[in-house]
């Protein structure tokens, strides 16, 4: 059974593991203050460069779920992984009360040779369904299409075989600009895929961030957001402030277009957090 309730708008987070003890003391910190926030669950990632993902992000989820007392999903990033580790990886899940995963391809390390076990996350999404069935599975959509797909037919295709499956429901790639989610999900309608989609939305909080961002993930940048990062380019308490507005503005165009969920990428950063949530709060379910 499902631990997180999508039927009503939802608003989500997402952490990463420190790598660091500083790291660690700071994000427990906002842990704490995100609890306040009363997410309907909390995501922890997982890189396909960690050697020990039971140690970082089951460890992370563990907390999460236990001392937080906030639904969990782990995510599960296999490219690197045999169908023994993955094993290993949702029995710890299981036993820290943890049934719930992001299941994803990964990113592909340059020189690295995968296991070949789980070549896409539908793969994982099939092997997970399988083994624990009552795990819910969620997975990952690209609003403007993934990097590696030839074309947006393809990647509806692609998409559409993922959630067929077992994905209960999905979790999109940040974006800035709310007309191509809205496009997507247009063609997910007409591809037949029924499942809930979650906007994802990360605040811009710094121009560093943006532009790095903007770079990895191919994402359009909007003439509006492209003219806060001009305009506030040596100012950058301005861009931290222009940067929550634009993403407040996003989220509440969004839930008004009866989006089914926004997941905020927070960054590990509590304060950015509490400002949109307390800005938007009324507009989520409790």
């Amino acid at each position: 059974m499902s631990q997180v309730s999508l039927h009503q708008p939802s608003l989500s987070f997402e952490i990463f593991p420190p790598n660091s003890q500083v790291g660690e003391e700071k994000l427990l910190q906002t842990l704490s203050e995100l609890k306040g926030l009363t997410p309907k669950f909390i995501s922890v990632t997982c890189s396909n460069k960690s050697h020990n993902i039971e140690q970082s992000t089951v460890k992370l989820a563990d907390y999460v779920q236990n001392q937080l007392h906030i639904p969990a999903v782990a995510h599960l990033p296999a490219l690197y992984l045999s169908k023994v580790q993955v094993d290993n990886i949702l029995l710890a899940l299981q036993q820290c009360g943890v049934n719930h995963v992001l299941a994803l391809r990964g990113d592909k390390i340059a020189g690295q040779a995968t296991t070949g076990e789980f070549k896409y996350a539908s793969d994982l999404v099939s092997y997970v369904k399988d083994k624990q069935q009552h795990f819910t599975i969620s997975g990952a959509c690209y609003p403007e299409m993934h990097p590696d797909s030839n074309n947006r037919i393809e990647d509806v295709l692609h998409l559409k075989q993922k959630v067929r499956a077992g994905c209960d429901y999905l979790v999109s790639q940040l974006f800035f600009d709310n007309e191509c989610f809205y496009q997507f999900q247009e063609n997910c309608a007409l591809a037949g895929i029924e499942v809930p989609i979650l906007a994802g939305i990360m605040p811009i909080i710094n121009r560093n961030q943006a532009i790095r961002l903007i770079q990895t993930c191919q994402t359009k940048v909007p003439r509006k957001f492209k003219a806060i990062l001009e305009k506030y380019e040596h100012q950058p308490q301005a861009l931290r402030e222009a940067g929550l507005a634009y993403a407040i503005d996003q989220i509440v165009d969004l839930v008004t277009q009866n989006v089914d969920g926004i997941h905020l990428y927070t960054m590990n950063q509590a304060t950015t957090a509490r400002e949109i949530s307390r800005a938007t709060k009324s507009l989520f379910a409790s």
